[in-house]
């Protein structure tokens, strides 16, 4: 999809290929020890664990006992630099399932705790770069906190030698040498999830490449002397959220800004080729197909990439706006702001039909708005979806770098782990047996369990890890 648009906004030819398409090398299968389609926590685990898991879990296996995780191994057996960047939230599954053990990924306060170095390994986690600083603030300050208790761990995090960082302009002011010295560092540039591509405000958030490029120089100056090298998980999560709410505006961008991130990991391969670059997704999601069958007729082969040139924000930032309210109770002006507005400014549909704009106009419910919003813009590209949710379909593999050909072919989600592993000579049972023995010691589970509350229960698709 994202190809096919690039193509035909920017007038490229037919043989254009991405950043992405230059380095495939295969693909990945991606069921969980309890289901045919997994989910982000259990994907997760099998690239930093190279376990299968159930559905929820975060660097634990099938008993819930911990598993030590190639970030951990990196960090305590080679000495190298290590690090997580997200367009989620920092405690989400992803960068949570390399640097935490919890039974269920929904225990973001706890995984959180684990970040800063409240476990038996401490600190191991030297950058992390994404969004979530609600995770760390106490819950006495209600508008900026989401954690069920009154732990600051944003101060924690200070007092333990983290450079804290929650503005673009702490960001830009960053620079590689001095900041490797500054390390570990946490920056959370948002409460929750960063903003989707299509709706971020670059004077406020940095961009997925920016953070990428600045924590790879970051990372890469810290261990230069040295010479361990580094460890990098770059995530794209908003992809897989766009995909979620079925909007394929935002998916596309977020795939958009992905590729820059390549983009700029590759640049950063090239000077240094004693670097493995590794990209691959946790799962698909949406079921997502392009030329949707809209008649009952014999389909027409046809799909508009155009019909998503002119969205201008994502289906989650228009239903909030929607909904909130500033939009007014009057209904004759909500018809207006919805036909002028949402419809025809931004979702850059023009001929909206008075039944699409007089439902969005009264619906109340956010999600059915948001699937309302969904199929107009969906339609008009001839865009599929099949589900909210995931799907079990193989996903595509990339590799470039040192010894990126032994990634060929089809693999298995653990495959990957386990070529970190070998590439690096890591020992993940070690670490797994410290960190129960550390549990035993201390007369504590073999694995932290919280109360948790209700979280969004998915994100990220797309994954692109360095190790250096």
């Amino acid at each position: 999809m994202a190809r096919n648009y690039v193509q035909q906004i920017q007038d490229l030819p037919i043989g254009f290929q991405s950043s992405l398409d230059e380095i495939l090398v295969g693909s990945s299968r991606t069921r969980s020890s309890n289901s045919l389609v997994t989910d982000s926590a259990a994907g997760a685990t099998a690239f930093s664990c190279r376990i299968k898991t159930y559905n929820a879990a975060i660097a634990v296996a099938d008993d819930k006992s911990p598993c030590g995780t190639v970030l951990e191994a990196a960090k305590l057996q080679r000495g190298m630099a290590t690090g997580l960047v997200a367009t989620s939230r920092i405690t989400h599954a992803t960068p949570a399932a390399f640097s935490a053990h919890v039974s269920h990924r929904d225990m973001e306060d706890l995984i959180a705790e684990y970040q800063i170095g409240n476990y038996s390994l401490g600190p191991v986690v030297d950058l992390m770069f994404g969004g979530g600083r609600c995770h760390f603030m106490p819950n006495t300050q209600a508008n900026v906190s989401c954690r069920m208790d009154a732990r600051d761990l944003w101060s924690e995090a200070r007092a333990a030698g983290f450079h804290t960082l929650s503005t673009r302009k702490q960001f830009d002011d960053l620079e590689s040498r001095s900041s490797a010295k500054k390390l570990p560092i946490l920056g959370a540039f948002a409460p929750s999830h960063m903003a989707y591509e299509i709706d971020r405000d670059s004077a406020s958030q940095p961009s997925l490449a920016e953070m990428a490029d600045k924590a790879l120089h970051i990372l890469n100056s810290a261990t230069k002397k040295k010479s361990a090298g580094f460890f990098l998980m770059i995530e794209g999560s908003r992809i897989d959220m766009a995909a979620h709410t079925n909007d394929p505006a935002a998916h596309l961008r977020d795939i958009v800004a992905y590729w820059d991130a390549v983009t700029v990991a590759r640049k950063f391969v090239d000077e240094h080729p004693d670097t493995v670059l590794i990209s691959v997704s946790d799962h698909e999601t949406g079921g997502f197909s392009v030329a949707k069958q809209l008649t009952p007729e014999y389909p027409e082969y046809l799909w508009n990439p155009r019909a998503l040139e002119h969205v201008r924000h994502s289906i989650e930032y228009i239903s909030y706006k929607l909904l909130s309210p500033l939009a007014g109770d009057d209904q004759e002006a909500r018809y207006k702001f919805v036909r002028d507005t949402v419809f025809a400014d931004w979702l850059g549909i023009k001929d909206a039909k008075h039944e699409e704009i007089i439902t969005a106009a009264q619906e109340t419910d956010s999600t059915k708005l948001r699937q309302l919003l969904s199929t107009a813009i969906s339609n008009r590209a001839q865009i599929g979806w099949a589900t909210h949710g995931h799907s079990a379909v193989d996903v595509n593999l990339y590799a470039y770098g040192k010894d990126a050909h032994l990634l060929r072919g089809n693999h298995e989600n653990t495959d990957i782990g386990k070529f970190i592993v070998n590439v690096l000579g890591l020992d993940l049972d070690s670490v797994s047996s410290k960190i129960k023995a550390d549990r035993i010691a201390q007369g504590t589970q073999a694995v932290k369990e919280t109360p948790f509350g209700s979280q969004d229960l998915d994100a990220p698709e797309h994954h692109l890890a360095a190790a250096h």
